[in-house]
């Protein structure tokens, strides 16, 4: 099924090269921003663009998917969504993010930015708190049934900062409703930790009302994936939304 509305809003970051964000390098974060808004949109990489001043760029027209979630994952309390491309606004920082990042990811301008634009498609499409969500958080890989694919955002995601809950604390669906698993090394360094947990859990209630072993019920939850994802496949349409009723959950 596809939707004539947005559903909710995907955060990445570009993951491009960056310069010191001081005012003797100004020309070259110039550069650099024009380079990166060019190359986006001859992708149609995102939605929008924050660059690292905190101007917002469209990109790719609401009405229109953009490139930017490939395989992924959601659910919410009426409906599934499978590769969010065209269901979900993709929206990007202009930043990277370090293996030892102790500070920021995006700088305060990119934040304030951030927040209008989210509070602006929030109003104009009523997508739910809950629906604006990092793409660590949405991202798989169906070749070895393992989240985390993409791993922007996986931590420090300003929620408080743009007026949503800590959608770090739900649980993945991507594993209780579809049998992914995760490296291990993720409930060390991840903010996703939370929410892999409390998948684990919901896993174990449902096998156990299933009157099944977890590792069966997960088993069952990753062939329902793969036929799901075929049936799109065959059909050409580019993203599924199914309530969540048929989950069982």
């Amino acid at each position: 099924m596809r939707r004539s509305q947005p559903a909710g809003i995907v955060y990445h970051t570009t993951e491009s090269c960056q310069a010191p964000f001081e005012a003797r390098d100004t020309p070259v974060l110039q550069r650099l921003g024009e380079s990166l808004l060019d190359y986006v949109r001859r992708k149609c990489a995102y939605h929008y663009l924050i660059d690292r001043f905190g101007r917002v760029y469209r990109v790719v027209a609401e009405s229109d998917a953009a490139d930017h979630a490939g395989y992924s994952v959601w659910a919410d309390t009426d409906w599934f969504y499978l590769n969010l491309n065209e269901a979900f606004l993709g929206v990007s920082f202009e930043a990277r993010t370090e293996p030892t990042q102790n500070g920021a990811i995006a700088n305060p301008a990119q934040v304030r930015a951030a927040a209008m634009l989210t509070e602006m498609l929030r109003s104009r499409y009523r997508i739910p708190a809950g629906n604006c969500i990092p793409h660590a958080q949405v991202s798989v890989n169906p070749s070895n049934m393992l989240i985390g694919y993409h791993t922007d955002w996986s931590v420090g995601f300003p929620f408080a900062e743009l007026g949503l809950p800590d959608n770090y604390q739900l649980p993945l669906p991507a594993l209780w409703a579809f049998g992914f698993d995760y490296e291990p090394a993720w409930l060390i360094s991840s903010g996703l930790a939370p929410g892999i947990r409390l998948a684990q859990r919901d896993i174990a209630q449902y096998a156990t009302a299933a009157g099944v072993r977890p590792p069966v019920y997960r088993k069952a939850l990753r062939e329902r994936y793969k036929a799901w994802l075929a049936e799109m496949r065959w059909t050409g349409a580019p993203v599924a939304q199914l309530p969540s009723g048929s989950a069982g959950r």
